[in-house]
């Protein structure tokens, strides 16, 4: 039987476009595929339990996870060159001014947080704690308070313009300079999870955490009034009062940020080495009753549905990815 030869080169273009296509397709995904997720330290109990729900459900994927500050986390992306499928930060605009466009493409906004004050049953002056006392209890000499450090991590910039903004807030001018001197060095760590043995130990009487965090090790800790603590984005304008000073795209350089409220963002790397692996864990991730469903239950708010920018940005998704996310400013 004579065959046309047109419909031959066809048949076989066709077999290779099928074969790519399902290559990039989650069903695809190899047995034995490793997700390098980079994340945010305010994040490892939820990504923990993410994880272990992944895992079980796909048994031949196994997740990889690395917590630092997620202005660390976006560093070693971007000057050591560590390869990476998932980094998910504390401040979506760490992806948006570190990793955009050079690393990676599109930035989800999945949860929200707060800022707390935390404490212990020993710490100095506890019984005199109140919403309005604590700018007075942590200039006191001999106080120990803390706070992470802010070109490493969102929430020591966030820790600084808490401070900021309480001196505005509460009409106290010079607070931030007064409380700020009662805070040595030492008292700064790479990231906010580390302040938590340091206020368990005696080390520290006081230290700036998320709302998650306190939550999740069940530490005590002082609610702030919606005016400082950076959790209702309607105070945006407020919040913008605050300026913090951090390292740039250039750890030579210096950006200044400015207040707002705290976002969480999530976006898959240019470079993803197991880049259909990955989108399988951020398809569950950003899922209702997946991920977001863990990040509520751990005392961390998700945004459901989660949000791009703009429609470019949601053209830019996966397209396993773009029914799990709407468009808002």
């Amino acid at each position: 039987m004579k065959i046309d030869r047109i419909y031959v080169v066809k048949l076989i273009l066709g077999i290779i476009l099928l074969s790519g296509v399902a290559w990039l397709t989650p069903d695809a995904v190899r047995a034995g595929s490793q997700v390098t997720i980079f994340h945010a330290g305010s994040l490892s109990v939820p990504m923990a339990a993410m994880e272990r729900a992944f895992e079980a459900a796909h048994p031949d994927i196994e997740i990889l996870r690395e917590s630092s500050g997620s202005r660390n986390c976006a560093r070693k992306i971007t000057d050591l060159h560590k390869p990476c499928d998932i980094m998910a930060s504390a401040d979506f605009t760490v992806i948006d001014n570190l990793l955009i466009p050079d690393h990676a493409s599109w930035n989800i906004r999945f949860a929200t947080n707060q800022m707390v004050l935390c404490y212990s049953d020993t710490s100095a002056f506890v019984k005199e704690l109140t919403p309005q006392s604590w700018t007075e209890i942590l200039a006191r000499e001999g106080v120990a308070w803390g706070h992470s450090d802010p070109n490493l991590d969102p929430c020591g910039y966030r820790a600084l313009m808490v401070l900021q903004l309480a001196e505005k807030a509460f009409h106290k001018p010079g607070l931030n300079e007064r409380l700020l001197a009662n805070r040595p060095l030492r008292n700064i760590r790479p990231k906010e999870v580390e302040l938590i043995a340091m206020l368990e130990n005696g080390a520290l009487d006081y230290a700036w955490e998320y709302r998650s965090i306190a939550v999740q090790h069940q530490l005590k800790f002082l609610t702030l009034p919606q005016e400082i603590n950076l959790s209702n984005y309607e105070l945006n304008p407020f919040y913008r009062q605050a300026e913090v000073a951090v390292s740039g795209k250039n750890p030579s350089e210096k950006m200044v940020l400015r207040g707002k409220s705290i976002t969480y963002g999530v976006t898959l790397l240019d470079k993803a080495p197991n880049r259909a692996a990955a989108i399988m864990f951020l398809n569950y991730m950003l899922d209702s009753e997946g991920g977001l469903k863990i990040l509520e239950d751990m005392g961390q708010p998700p945004i459901v549905p989660a949000r791009v920018a703009n429609q470019g940005a949601l053209a830019t998704l996966p397209v396993a990815l773009q029914a799990k996310v709407v468009v808002s400013k």
